[in-house]
């Protein structure tokens, strides 16, 4: 399974390339300056239904939606600073992973696995 981490300072390109798909939204610019604003951790989530369960760790895009417990419900405000992004299908999971890790990632297996999947 593959697997990924790092502190990165992300250039105003490298931001508008990522949220491409959000270039004509009013928030964009805004967005992009929040992302290049300081330092980012990337990630890469693996498991089961990661996408689906990643976002339900992380809440709602809206942090005022937010369940406590969740990242944004417990660490954000404002939905412009809404503190974590998370791939919303596995599709844009792809996409993002190969921008954020051009390197590749790693791969690797715990000695619990057999114990969580079937």
């Amino acid at each position: 399974m593959p697997s990924g981490l790092k502190l990165v300072s992300v250039e105003r390109s490298f931001a508008e390339r990522h949220y491409s798909d959000l270039s004509a939204k009013p928030f964009f610019n805004g967005l992009a300056e929040y992302i290049v604003s300081g330092p980012v951790v990337a990630m890469v989530w693996e498991g089961k239904n990661v996408v689906v369960t990643g976002r339900k760790i992380i809440g709602a895009t809206n942090p005022a939606d937010s369940a406590p417990g969740t990242i944004r419900g417990d660490f954000a405000i404002d939905i412009g600073r809404n503190v974590i992004h998370g791939s919303d299908s596995v599709e844009s999971a792809r996409k993002e992973i190969a921008l954020w890790f051009p390197e590749g990632t790693v791969g690797w297996q715990t000695s619990l696995h057999p114990w969580i999947y079937e």
